[in-house]
């Protein structure tokens, strides 16, 4: 790989770690956060979902904004942003104007990712160059937020978890210098915003989720649940009546006339709700339950990094051995087998093995899923479309997390209403929400079986247009 590309390469998975990583470091720090500004564990959530929500709701106007106004101008203008609400996060004193700044986070994040797979689809052309380079994008992708985990523990133990924040500010500041010389500006589109398109996505996906959050703390018959879901389901509803109409959509619905690209971005949804919501019970369950540090949990997911990043060696060779699918079918299956295994913890388990092997497992399954989910999102776009389809890939990953940690907290919340001792309690409510993921994980299995195998003869190994 050239000097050049390999320089374009480390800015674009220099962005995307961040932004992954920051959806996950101030995990391990909740406990310490929620006892502080005394904040319950239901509420905790929005810490984590105003970040999600803004990110996953804006990406696909920023992927709007990317093919109109220059990728190069919004990724460098998503940059600053981030660096700029990251300090500003970093130095929050209350927990609504820690929210509201991790929500600017979020829409900053929104604004520089859509153009970052774009601009690897514009530098590396050749078919074993893009197939290395996906395979490190999506390793990072993947393992970012389990990097997160480990990173906010240990800053949260040995300094403060505010430090994980003003980590971005230097790495930001290298990338705005970086920018305007490494990467070309791409060819600009006349066009206009789909405003209303972007505002009935984010406000729909917003009460879903709310309205799930309001579910856990309140229960399923009060007039804010109610009202929340079924606003967001009249939304969500509009949303789709007004792209199929607009002239110049955010999310053109011919991106899902493939059934490959509409299972891929389906499957990727149901696997990130599964997969997204064990970062958040595994660390609450390891340090109220087993009694580890911020930093002991942290930690604690250093095997699911270490075997996750490890499958970005093994993946080229695994993809060109056995195809995208096979490779695909096999990492669900071992990631519903470590998740199954996982569930089974209770308040007498130990890390080793009963968290310890899982982890292993899971980290596997979930290093061999990510790239050709990716690899399918991205087959066969016209290049007008190429900014919408990466958008696409991380609105489905983010509304996944968000969705699914709402989904999963709701049962959480209810099976933690029980009369066993208060460990005891917890444990086992984890332990149902544990099953929840396996549920989902096998959802996003039997969706790439349903759209992949009957057309199998016609499933063609990606090779997606340059943008």
């Amino acid at each position: 790989m050239h000097q050049s590309k390999q320089i374009i390469l480390t800015i674009i998975i220099a962005c995307q770690l961040m932004v992954v990583l920051d959806s996950s470091i101030m995990v391990t720090a909740l406990p310490e956060i929620g006892r502080t500004l005394h904040i319950s564990t239901t509420s905790l959530t929005w810490l984590q979902n105003a970040y999600i929500l803004a990110f996953g709701g804006f990406l696909l106007l920023g992927a709007r904004a990317g093919d109109i106004l220059g990728r190069r101008r919004m990724f460098s203008v998503g940059i600053a942003l981030f660096t700029l609400a990251s300090i500003m996060v970093g130095l929050a004193q209350s927990a609504e104007f820690l929210i509201i700044t991790r929500a600017l986070q979020g829409l900053a994040a929104a604004i520089a990712t859509p153009s970052t797979l774009a601009l690897l689809s514009v530098t590396f052309v050749e078919a074993k160059e893009r197939t290395k380079a996906i395979a490190i994008y999506s390793a990072v992708s993947g393992a970012g937020g389990s990097i997160g985990l480990i990173l906010g523990g240990v800053l949260t133990d040995l300094i403060s978890w505010r430090v994980g924040m003003f980590i971005n500010v230097p790495i930001g500041i290298a990338l705005l210098i970086m920018v305007p010389r490494y990467l070309k500006e791409t060819e600009k589109n006349s066009g206009r915003f789909d405003i209303m398109g972007a505002l009935t996505s984010v406000i729909g996906i917003t009460a879903l989720v709310f309205g799930f959050v309001q579910a856990a703390a309140h229960g399923w018959g009060n007039i804010e649940t109610l009202i929340s879901l079924i606003v967001g389901v009249i939304l969500l509803v509009a949303f789709v009546f007004i792209e199929a109409r607009a002239k110049q959509p955010i999310t053109p619905l011919r991106l899902f006339s493939s059934r490959q690209r509409s299972g891929a971005y389906l499957g990727r949804f149901l696997f990130l709700c599964g997969n997204f919501s064990l970062f958040f019970f595994i660390p609450q369950f390891l340090q109220n339950v087993l009694g580890f540090s911020s930093f002991e949990a942290g930690l604690a997911f250093l095997p699911f990094t270490s075997v996750q990043f490890g499958m970005m060696y093994l993946m080229p060779w695994l993809v060109t051995r056995f195809g995208n699918l096979k490779v695909l079918i096999a990492g669900l299956i071992i990631a519903i087998i470590g998740t199954s295994w996982l569930s089974q913890i209770s308040v007498d388990s130990q890390f080793f093995p009963q968290i310890f092997v899982p982890l292993i497992i899971m980290g596997m399954g979930a290093g061999m899923v990510f790239q050709p989910l990716t690899s399918f999102g991205l087959s066969d776009v016209d290049s007008r479309d190429s900014g919408a389809a990466s958008g696409l890939i991380n609105v489905a990953q983010q509304t996944g997390c968000s969705m699914g940690l709402a989904i999963l907290i709701t049962v959480f919340e209810t099976v933690n209403r029980s009369e066993l001792p208060l460990k005891q309690q917890f444990a086992h409510a984890i332990s149902v929400s544990i099953v929840g993921s396996v549920v989902f994980i096998t959802a996003a299995l039997v969706v790439v079986l349903l759209w992949f195998l009957p057309a199998r003869s016609t499933v063609k190994e990606p090779a997606p247009k340059a943008a």
